[in-house]
């Protein structure tokens, strides 16, 4: 796969049988994305990147986060009910374990829980920073995330977003009123009740 991601606009195919369908296709192991009317398939990420995202899930589980964790694909509605986006945190933390409604919404989205499920997200960069720094910025502030921690190796910062606003109708207006920002090894603060982050790892690699 290229080190840069793919970015393909979605016309009028299913936003999720499009990203089944280049997943299906894929010749490296990936799960695409999408965001402001673009399936993206993202780089694949270093061991800097997935150590590191770990290790901050981790300390979020050890603050007592039990709910904190990686993997799950989250999608994001509009007022009409169709998908706005798809997203795939590096990490995050639950507002709740996944109940028969949660497993039924992701049934009949093909494997996407619904986004309400959350109430942090992170990121951390690869070379396609531009999606994280500013369309999945976007599209969890549409989405009304009320957190969003950004993990920034382009320019070796670490920011927290809070406060999602939604200005008007369209998502890609949305932005975050509040943002902490810090260099890479200095600890994060985050809002209550979550713990300050240790962003050290990523000086390592």
């Amino acid at each position: 796969m290229s080190a840069d991601p793919i970015m393909e606009p979605v016309m009028t195919q299913d936003p999720i049988d499009l990203l089944i369908a280049i997943e299906e296709a894929s010749k490296a192991p990936t799960r695409p994305e999408y965001i402001e009317g673009m399936a993206i398939v993202p780089p694949q990420a270093n061991d800097n990147h997935n150590d590191g995202a770990f290790k901050l899930a981790v300390q979020f589980y050890t603050a007592g986060f039990d709910l904190a964790g990686m993997g799950n694909g989250y999608r994001a509605a509009q007022k009409d009910g169709s998908t706005m986006a798809l997203l795939i945190p590096d990490f995050y933390v639950r507002r709740r374990k996944a109940s028969e409604l949660d497993e039924s919404y992701r049934r009949a989205h093909k494997g996407w829980y619904p986004i309400d499920m959350v109430a942090l997200v992170g990121e951390v960069t690869s070379t396609n920073h531009e999606t994280d720094t500013g369309p999945k910025l976007r599209a969890y502030a549409a989405a009304g995330v009320p957190s969003y921690v950004l993990i920034d190796r382009n320019s070796k910062t670490a920011h927290c977003y809070s406060d999602p606003v939604l200005p008007s109708d369209d998502p890609t207006h949305a932005y975050y009123a509040e943002e902490v920002k810090v260099q890479l090894g200095h600890p994060l603060p985050l809002p209550a009740p979550y713990p300050t982050l240790d962003t050290a790892p990523f000086l390592e690699g």
